[in-house]
């Protein structure tokens, strides 16, 4: 048996290298030639997966980021095609079934809240149809599409929802203020069509697994962190591209975090918030019982939301 390849399976994720793998894209010294804003100090090209754990794993990393060099940074996020359908057969996993216990794993590992039980119960086909519909998102707005990248993740990771499936899409779509139905025409035209121009993308940039991210500036200068890294990796990616790059202060209390992002786990708190890990869970019960917060509990973690003041 060949076992370079049955190591390989895009469910597959590796804790050691943080990266949930792909197989045919070999990496390369590729000369990437991309459109430089004109109001940003460094690009990063990122490239993900709605269903990729590791992808998942790095938020708390990704948050801070935007949080302390979003002024300087232009994030793309290009989708990578983690699982085309279930003709992959290697690494051990050869059906959704095989992908569950896995998951439980690397909610374990990543300290992100993720049930395996979703491929039990209604598994999901492909991760590109909510790829498909993150690149409609893109198509009306980009910061509502982060928000539907976000959403369709929850929805998959710890509401376990098949996200393949549109009444999902829908909903998410609906929730962070999307036209529903103008993101149905898109996914099935112009959104498709932005979708292959992402995975050509990921292919010449020899991309392998996700997260890859691309820090470019206008010269040409790169440098590239592969899989999932602590939030040093990405900050001094920043500082090797642009050294002059200023870190931005930040308020740190909850009402602020939370104003800033709709929704935290404790690992993204305690890394937001400088509060250590443990603190950081009992501050957002605590928050919780006071009746400041709302929390999803699944069976490997759980989602603080701030509680809806509509009277």
């Amino acid at each position: 048996m060949n076992t370079e390849i049955s190591n390989t399976n895009p469910l597959l994720c590796d804790p050691e290298t943080g990266l949930c793998e792909i197989p045919g894209n070999d990496a390369k010294d590729t000369t990437i030639i991309m459109t430089q804003s004109k109001e940003k100090q460094v690009r990063v090209v990122y490239f993900t997966d709605p269903i990729c754990s590791s992808c998942w794993g790095i938020e708390p990393q990704l948050r801070k980021l935007k949080l302390e060099y979003g002024e300087d940074i232009d994030m793309e996020y290009r989708m990578g095609g983690l699982l085309p359908d279930w003709s992959y057969n290697s690494g051990g996993i050869n059906k959704p079934d095989d992908v569950a216990h896995h998951w439980d794993e690397m909610s374990v590992y990543y300290d992100m809240p993720i049930d395996g039980d979703i491929w039990l119960e209604d598994p999901l086909h492909s991760s590109y149809p909510p790829s498909i519909a993150f690149k409609a998102a893109q198509l009306q707005d980009e910061a509502k599409a982060i928000l539907f990248l976000r959403e369709v993740r929850e929805m998959v990771f710890l509401k376990r929802r098949n996200i393949a499936k549109w009444e999902y899409i829908a909903s998410a779509a609906m929730n962070v203020g999307l036209n529903v139905e103008q993101l149905k025409t898109d996914m099935e035209g112009k959104a498709k069509t932005w979708f292959e121009e992402d995975l050509k993308l990921a292919r010449e940039f020899g991309v392998r697994g996700f997260p890859t991210m691309f820090f470019m500036d206008s010269s040409g200068n790169k440098e590239m962190v592969y899989g999932s890294r602590p939030y040093a990796f990405y900050e001094t990616a920043i500082l090797k591209i642009q050294p002059a790059v200023v870190k931005r202060e930040y308020k740190k209390d909850w009402e602020t975090l939370f104003t800033r992002y709709s929704s935290l786990t404790a690992r993204e708190f305690a890394e937001l918030s400088g509060t250590p890990r443990n603190e950081s869970e009992k501050l957002l019960n605590e928050l919780t019982k006071n009746g400041k917060l709302e929390k999803l509990t699944t069976k490997n973690g759980a989602l603080w939301r701030r509680k809806s003041t509509s009277s």
